[in-house]
């Protein structure tokens, strides 16, 4: 069928999927590196125990199966090892049916870990990487061009990101349709980047014309990806300046990566595609068409909940995770508060006891220690922090295991930290845990004080605890 495939589209096949096997990288080395603190064997919310009570069919997983540590360990650098082999060109090397087996891998594997993640996978981006990563099975490699349906799916997704992250916040907080968000957003957004601070001192006319190009982005823009080129491409372009715009003035970990992957397949690029474009297996034509109609049959429920005034955001209508709604800040805080954990070896905690901070990676603690860029790697505990911060029931299921582990110096759970203010040997007796009220510095306070942010106390958010039996050590 000379319609089903878009030679024109050879280069941006490639872009996208090389990029696309980078977040992939990005996924797997995150839940590599944090897993056993937060869902292994004696994390705060433990797989093991977790699919005691959930069935496979809800939640389907290798996990299901079996658990161990060292099992998931194995699944997570798997997926590194496939996702570096795919943005290696891997891929490309190898007969269609093999090329596509190797992206299955990775989605399988990250599909196993997004089900069994509970709260610390209940991200927009999980979804949205499993769904552009189940695409990407169908895409091919240099022994086709790229299908053409498929191209339209991967603009379907990008059309859904964006417009219904644009509708959640017309419905949503009045702030958005006054343009006045982004005069809190920047200062409340869950994790602060290096340039957060400035972005917030921008002038209030920045700030509204910031809210109102993002409308235009959000709501007319997305519109125009299924126009004739070069139009398609001009409105992937704006929306992936509009996406660079947002990993400057924030931490939100692959979600602006993979929304600028999405956007670069529907960019018309220079291509050096063969004068000969290869025959497509009638095999291949066949299942794409059949998988192109189950997804588009599967949209029904995220348009359904897209056009609904009581649109919800984030959220996954079947199982493998095969097509989901998303949406972002549909409110915004005014006013931004943290939770300090702070420990002390006193024998008896009082106030003026000597206690000692735990500093966090990404999330604001210390006045004077400016953030960091970690996006597009995610720091989940951090993340879950700020809903902490919000309300005591977002942190009910791990929040007292959290402080079990300090208490017990838990190595696996105090690399999650930027620092312990304990000597490994030597953990601390008590630990409390405090709301402040967090705000940024003015430039005057800043060149006097040094400090990005100032903080007042506002209350006791964990009286001083103790590990069960530790009155019988001391």
């Amino acid at each position: 069928m000379d319609w089903f495939t878009a030679p024109g589209y050879w280069m941006s096949r490639l872009v996208f999927q090389r990029a696309l096997a980078g977040v992939y990288l990005v996924a797997f080395w995150t839940a590599a590196r944090q897993f056993r603190a937060l869902m292994g064997e004696r994390g705060m919310l433990p797989v093991a125990r977790y699919v005691e009570r959930v069935r496979f069919r809800q939640a389907p997983s290798l996990f299901q199966l079996h658990y161990s540590d060292r099992f998931f360990a194995f699944c997570a650098w798997t997926g590194c090892a496939v996702s570096a082999a795919l943005a290696a060109g891997l891929d490309s090397r190898l007969p269609l049916w093999a090329g596509m087996s190797l992206w299955l891998l990775p989605w399988l594997l990250y599909l196993s870990i997004v089900n069994v993640g509970q709260t610390w996978y209940a991200f927009g981006w999980e979804s949205l990487l499993l769904e552009v990563g189940f695409l990407a099975v169908f895409l091919g490699n240099d022994e086709v061009a790229p299908p053409v349906v498929v191209l339209f799916l991967l603009r379907w997704i990008l059309f859904r990101v964006e417009f219904g992250a644009g509708l959640i916040k017309m419905r949503g907080d009045a702030c958005w349709r006054k343009l006045t968000c982004l005069d809190y957003h920047h200062e409340t957004q869950p994790m602060p980047g290096p340039l957060s601070w400035f972005f917030h001192h921008l002038p209030r006319s920045a700030h509204r014309v910031e809210v109102a190009a993002n409308h235009v982005t959000q709501l007319a823009v997305p519109v125009l990806l299924f126009t004739p080129q070069p139009i398609a491409t001009a409105a992937a372009s704006l929306m992936i300046v509009t996406q660079l715009w947002l990993v400057l003035s924030g931490n939100f970990s692959w979600l602006n990566w993979i929304t600028i992957v999405l956007a670069a397949s529907a960019l018309r690029l220079p291509s050096d595609a063969p004068v000969r474009v290869p025959a497509t297996p009638l095999w291949y034509e066949v299942l794409v068409l059949t998988v192109a109609a189950l997804l588009l049959g599967l949209s029904y429920h995220p348009v359904r909940n897209m056009i609904s005034r009581r649109q919800i955001m984030n959220r996954s209508f079947d199982p493998l995770h095969l097509v989901n709604t998303y949406g972002a800040f549909g409110s915004v805080s005014r006013i931004r508060y943290e939770v300090v954990i702070e420990g002390t070896d006193d024998a008896v905690p009082r106030a003026d006891s000597d206690w000692r901070e735990y500093e966090f990676r990404g999330k604001p603690g210390d006045p004077r220690r400016w953030p960091r860029q970690f996006a597009p790697y995610h720091l989940r505990l951090d993340w879950l922090m700020w809903f902490a911060a919000l309300s005591p029931s977002y942190a009910g299921p791990w929040f007292g295991v959290l402080v079990e582990r300090l208490l017990e110096n838990d190595r696996d759970t105090l690399r999650l930290l930027r620092r312990s203010p304990f000597p490994p040997d030597a953990p601390p007796r008590f630990v409390r845990a405090r709301l402040f009220r967090y705000r940024y510095t003015s430039w005057r306070e800043l060149r006097e004080t040094g400090a990005c942010w100032e903080r007042t106390y506002v209350r006791e958010y964990l009286p001083p605890t103790r590990l069960a039996g530790a009155a019988q050590r001391s």
